[in-house]
């Protein structure tokens, strides 16, 4: 871990003195924050940079009582007009296309930090299947047409010779149940994120393509908040963002495989091998799975209002990314 270190001069000792109970008090009485996911984020690897948060005590370093809200009501398309605005948790994981739909319906929902960069999504098929030609007139399983992952395999699915139509659909949200899915029968082929994917191709099942290889990098997941109460929170969002920061550099550390691959078999019910293999493939150069440390990428945010508006989901002129976020905690946390 980065220690904070002080430099003080003799005239400087009030300054610090009075630093130092500052930082007693939130100790002593932690600022609260309710943290929403819907069921599938919090069973699958998205809630990684939370769960390390949790674990090793991040938060509470930074004398913040970060309570996970599960599920919240109607899952990730709820997540800002009931979750949010209904005052039922304070901020909340949401993929990007979600929030850009909403602020575009007129929330004042922004995103303050990212949480997963470039997702990696597969699509995997049954043991009998082999190629794409294989799933011609076959169900697939895919997530909410509106989201970048769905955007993303029907780009995959037409690069290879199946464009809309060409295949019958099963809507399903979330990695777990499109897992269940496919290990019932119900979908011929479905879409997962880790360690699902990897999971069905150590039980025999065919692995066609993952989405990066059709999608550049783009922003996927992000802390998203709603502007007024953040500013009135603003001492908690600045200590939310940090404590982010530092659950990456511990994920990224190599002295910290283990207990990071302990808490991804604990936190989604995989073995130890299959959560080392995912931690491997998030670390294959060029992969850009996790940020540094919570920053927003604004050209990759501009890369998903460009593929929403290539689905045909949004319409010119088209936003700007900065519409969408709120630098001002990432960078009062010395991030961004």
């Amino acid at each position: 871990m980065t220690k904070r270190l002080w430099r003080v001069s003799a005239s400087g000792v009030g300054a610090v003195l009075t630093a130092a109970c500052i930082a007693h008090g939130a100790a002593a009485e932690p600022l609260t924050l309710r943290y929403g996911q819907d069921w599938s984020s919090a069973h699958s690897i998205y809630s990684l940079p939370i769960s390390v948060a949790q674990r090793e005590g991040l938060f509470a370093r930074e004398g913040l009582n970060v309570q996970v809200v599960i599920p919240v009501p109607g899952g990730s398309d709820k997540m800002i007009f009931d979750g949010l605005n209904k005052g039922w948790i304070d901020v909340t994981h949401i993929a990007t296309p979600f929030l850009i739909r909403a602020v575009m319906k007129g929330s004042d929902a922004v995103a303050i930090a990212t949480e997963f960069k470039n997702a990696i999504y597969s699509l995997v098929a049954r043991p009998n299947i082999k190629s794409y030609a294989g799933l011609k007139e076959k169900r697939i399983g895919l997530a909410d047409e509106q989201g970048s992952i769905t955007i993303a395999m029907r780009k995959l699915l037409a690069k290879h010779g199946l464009p809309r139509g060409s295949f019958n659909v099963k809507t399903e949200e979330g990695t777990p149940q499109r897992f269940y899915c496919l290990l019932h029968s119900d979908c011929d082929a479905t879409v997962l994120g880790q360690p699902q994917d990897l999971q069905a191709l150590a039980q025999g099942y065919s692995l066609l393509g993952r989405s990066d290889e059709v999608v550049p990098d783009y922003l996927y997941t992000v802390t998203a908040v709603r502007r007024p109460w953040a500013e009135t929170h603003r001492e908690a969002m600045v200590r939310y963002v940090r404590a982010m920061a530092d659950a990456f550099a511990f994920i990224r550390s190599p002295d910290n495989r283990s207990k990071v691959v302990a808490d991804i078999a604990a936190t989604i019910g995989c073995s130890d091998a299959i959560a080392a293999q995912t931690l491997d493939l998030f670390s294959e150069p060029g992969r850009n799975v996790l940020p540094k440390s919570g920053e927003i990428d604004l050209k990759g945010l501009q890369q998903v209002i460009a593929m929403m508006a290539e689905a045909g989901l949004l319409r010119p002129p088209l936003p700007q990314a900065e519409r969408f976020v709120d630098m001002q905690y990432l960078q009062a946390a010395g991030v961004q």
